[in-house]
């Protein structure tokens, strides 16, 4: 068990979930299967530890056909979209992607999302836990001349990321994917199954995205998983997943934030583009100062047997001053991580977290925790904000 949020066979909830096109796939590999958001998912085949090793030493093929994805087109979908989104859509050419999330008119934040230009209008990729909440919000808030298509249950999406992954991807497809560059998406042929291909991940490490049609994908899985067989590919579930982006300070919706939480408190702020117009939440963005947001979002690194669980409190002095949204312990660094919230105003005060009534130091160190590049074991350094892919679980 990784978090609070992940929990382990539990067979009432599981008989009402939904399930992947590649379901019969995870119970053939002996997977340990969860419910999340709603679908009966593998938390992991193998263990979480070599998995997610796998992923910053090798491969790891990942099943995120749970995710949303819904499409905005016609006359007004440009408009409509610019309306809903924090970020600014209006110079993104076709084939390119955005990070972005969307608020509420408080500006708190209701969903981050992967937003490509494709070729009849928007792709829009949401999170599988906000699927119907985006989609009332969405539909509300629509232009006219605009069509709005749910795509989700048609679609299936394999995510490859590690420093092998393009390279594996490449023996299978009739493209040049490695020219693709990142936050960029283009049509194409991967083992035979057309495929819209993307590179914006969700590890801190390279890879790519394949979003197909459902009844396609248990047969492209296989062949990736055939050709990633002597590169050390390995099927890889949600543990590993949040473990890995936890590592690289990527946000988890439902965890690092919600719609209590503005995009400037939870360091998302150079996703906000209030000189494009007006949008949902924009108002109340404009009263916020970006340098001193109502709360910040730091990360902290613990020991090698401390291990921070979300939810934990944070306190500086023996007074609480806010609480852990992630942590777990670091593979790749040899200790436990996590990411908090905590009042403004302590700049610089020594902070400890509450492991089960201990007061255990925590040091406050940059974001990400992670950069890709880095060998295992290292102790934390430096490293600015990625500024890269954010929080949605593609």
């Amino acid at each position: 068990m990784i978090r609070s949020g992940l929990r382990e066979g539990v067979p009432s909830l599981r008989s009402m979930a939904a399930r992947t096109p590649l379901h019969a796939r995870h119970l053939s590999a002996h997977a340990v299967m969860v419910e999340f958001a709603g679908y009966e998912m593998p938390l992991r085949y193998s263990s979480i530890r070599d998995e997610h090793v796998a992923v910053r030493t090798r491969a790891g093929l990942f099943d995120l056909s749970h995710m949303g994805e819904v499409r905005l087109r016609g006359a007004g979908a440009e408009a409509t979209l610019q309306r809903l989104i924090a970020n600014d859509a209006s110079s993104l050419p076709r084939g390119r992607a955005l990070y972005t999330v969307i608020c509420n008119a408080g500006c708190g934040i209701i969903d981050d999302w992967i937003v490509y230009r494709v070729e009849d209008g928007f792709l829009v990729v949401v999170n599988a836990a906000r699927r119907q909440a985006d989609l009332e919000w969405m539909r509300s808030h629509l232009f006219a001349a605009t069509e709005l298509l749910d795509e989700s249950d048609e679609t299936a999406l394999l995510a490859i990321q590690g420093p092998e992954a393009i390279g594996i991807v490449q023996t299978l497809a009739d493209s040049d994917v490695s020219a693709l560059r990142p936050f960029a998406s283009a049509v194409g042929r991967v083992a035979g199954v057309e495929c819209r291909i993307s590179r914006t991940g969700y590890t801190g490490e390279d890879g790519l995205e394949l979003y197909c049609g459902a009844d396609p994908a248990p047969g492209l899985w296989d062949a990736l998983l055939e050709a990633g067989e002597g590169r050390g590919l390995l099927p890889a579930g949600l543990g590993a997943r949040d473990t890995l982006r936890l590592e690289a300070g990527l946000r988890l919706y439902g965890q690092d934030m919600d719609e209590s939480v503005d995009p400037y408190s939870c360091g998302l702020g150079w996703t906000v583009r209030l000189g494009k117009g007006e949008f949902i939440g924009a108002a109340r963005l404009r009263q916020l100062d970006p340098d001193n947001p109502p709360r910040r979002f730091v990360g902290l690194a613990l020991g090698p047997r401390q291990i921070p669980r979300h939810g934990m409190t944070v306190r500086s002095g023996g007074e609480a001053v806010g609480e852990v949204t992630s942590g777990g312990f670091s593979f790749s660094l040899g200790h436990g991580i996590a990411t908090a919230y905590v009042a403004p105003h302590l700049a610089g005060a020594p902070l400890t977290v509450d492991l089960r009534g201990e007061a255990v130091p925590a040091h406050r160190v940059p974001l990400p925790f992670y950069r890709r590049g880095r060998s295992e074991g290292r102790e934390p350094q430096a490293f600015a904000p990625s500024g890269g892919a954010g929080g949605t679980t593609p």
